[in-house]
């Protein structure tokens, strides 16, 4: 998807609709500096508001994401290509993430050490290493929570027993024993616990 094709696409339909930015951006409840960005290409329209902004230009998702009014036969031809593109992009993305929780993860706990290292070592007064022991506690439990946030939602898990893909909720993923990108879960289809691992679709 080319957001500068996009964008002037979402120009043309407006105007066909003989409906300014500003009252565009009311029917949707956005300003209409958001309008602006869209038809500038520098934004895309939020999950939420793809399908009310199509309805107010008479356009399809799909037309939307291809930046073209289609015919019948292209339709179905780009159709199958956005939805091809889609799933790239989600796990090009999950991919991202996932390492992101990796850094996240090493780069929290061995700063908790280091700090936990300094406070218990080096010489220094009592209310300085009592500082240093509640830094590197609070920043451990915000990484490891943010570590966590991404965990849950980078991707799926997949149940061993019936193939079902699921996110979990944060409470699974906070209390499940786990080993690598393998949690001890229950699935919310079979209803059976065991080792699920991570999919990225």
């Amino acid at each position: 998807m080319d957001l500068k094709i996009t964008g002037k696409f979402i120009k043309e339909m407006r105007k066909e609709k003989k409906l300014t930015q500003t009252e565009l951006a009311e029917k949707l409840n956005v300003s209409e500096k958001t309008i602006s960005k869209w038809e500038c290409g520098k934004g895309f329209p939020d999950t939420s508001l793809i399908l009310p902004l199509c309805k107010e230009l008479d356009i399809s998702a799909n037309e939307l994401l291809s930046g073209k009014i289609l015919s019948s036969e292209e339709y179905k031809q780009q159709a199958e290509y956005n939805l091809v593109k889609l799933k790239a992009e989600r796990e090009t993305n999950a991919k991202f993430m996932l390492t992101l929780e990796y850094v996240l993860g090493y780069m929290t706990s061995i700063c908790f050490f280091v700090l936990i290292f300094v406070a218990s070592f080096v010489t220094m007064t009592n209310w300085l290493r009592i500082v240093l022991i509640v830094f590197g506690l609070v920043q451990f439990a915000v990484g490891i929570h943010f570590c966590l946030l991404i965990e849950k939602d980078a991707g799926f898990y997949k149940c061993k027993h019936c193939g079902n893909k699921y996110i979990p909720s944060y409470n699974q993923i906070l209390w499940s024993m786990h080993c690598g990108r393998t949690r001890y879960m229950k699935c919310p289809k079979c209803g059976k616990k065991s080792w699920n691992k991570k999919v990225l679709e």
